[in-house]
């Protein structure tokens, strides 16, 4: 059984239908949606590569795949999204309120998975879980403090999409190597890997997020130009564009009756004609080859890592 059927399984078997509903009905709603399964899946990855059982894995990979989830719910409050894996966000379908409160018991109920981890390591992963979910916040913090300047740095970026989206795609990694057995080293190294995996994985979704297919998406196109997300784009965009290119720019972001349509296409265009798009897919290509150097120096065979390979192929869109 492939192991993205064996967490899709075990999620299916989680009991949601407690009172009171109001609460546990939300989070079943967030769960039920599957996503990509990425982070509890890299976990069991790791876990095997190292010789571990997947099995007394489980609940730290359900851990992660929980707290995920929770961080969107209460980030698809701040953004004001109305879609997620192209069906309403739990705020728009319920209210802010459920929204928070569901978000705030999935955090409580990560920690109590995590718990149930069978392992003599449980203070270790604890605090690499502890570590990181601070570091999501912080992440979380910093974009949202970014979306009323205009100053923002590529630096800046760099270092908010590590803690926003990086440390707990790694966290997913290093986890399941600190339970299949792995050396430090080899921890550290598969911990870099889903650091520039990561990196590449939100530069992606950063360009997705204006040239992709809504369909597959699975959220509007142009979200985060909406709701004035400092991206790649639009950072590398304000420090490259000319004086009438920046103030149409500006006006477009601090302007909310402007039709949606016309302030995405208008700023979209200007990327085009910056090169934006090349730019943004040089970056990706960048940290992808980073990560499989850092996975070069894992202590395993090709074969053993090619599932990694394959998996972050498959993140960038890759055939190649």
């Amino acid at each position: 059984m492939e192991l993205k059927e064996i967490i899709q399984n075990y999620f299916k078997e989680i009991d949601w239908n407690i009172e009171p509903k109001q609460l546990y009905t939300p989070i079943s709603y967030a769960l039920e949606s599957g996503g990509k399964r990425l982070r509890p899946m890299l976990t069991l990855m790791a876990t095997k590569l190292f010789g571990g059982d997947i099995n007394k894995a489980m609940p730290a990979a359900v851990a992660l795949e929980i707290f995920h989830n929770f961080t969107l719910l209460h980030d698809d409050i701040m953004d004001r999204a109305d879609m997620r894996r192209n069906r309403p966000t739990v705020h728009v379908k319920w209210d802010d309120n459920t929204a928070i409160l569901s978000g705030d018991a999935m955090l409580i109920k990560a920690y109590q998975y995590l718990s149930k981890t069978e392992t003599d390591k449980k203070e270790e992963i604890l605090d690499l879980f502890t570590t990181t979910a601070l570091q999501v916040c912080e992440g979380q913090q910093y974009d949202a403090n970014f979306e009323t300047r205009t100053d923002v740095t590529i630096e800046e970026y760099y270092h908010m999409i590590y803690l926003k989206t990086a440390v707990l795609l790694a966290c997913a990694l290093k986890m399941g190597a600190i339970l299949g057995g792995a050396s430090k080293e080899d921890a550290n190294n598969i911990y870099e890997f889903g650091i520039n995996i990561g990196i590449a994985f939100q530069l992606r979704d950063d360009y997705l997020d204006c040239y992709g297919d809504e369909s597959t998406f699975g959220k509007k196109i142009g979200g985060d130009i909406m709701c004035g997300k400092r991206t790649f784009l639009l950072i590398q965009t304000l420090k490259n564009c000319g004086v009438s290119q920046r103030l149409t720019i500006t006006q477009l972001l601090d302007n909310n009756s402007i039709h949606e349509r016309e302030k995405v296409s208008t700023i979209i265009d200007i990327y085009n004609q910056l090169d934006m798009p090349k730019r943004c897919n040089e970056a990706i290509n960048h940290y992808y080859k980073l990560s499989l150097e850092s996975l070069d120096k894992i202590n395993k065979s090709e074969e053993e890592k090619a599932p990694f390979v394959l998996l972050a192929k498959e993140l960038m869109g890759r055939n190649d």
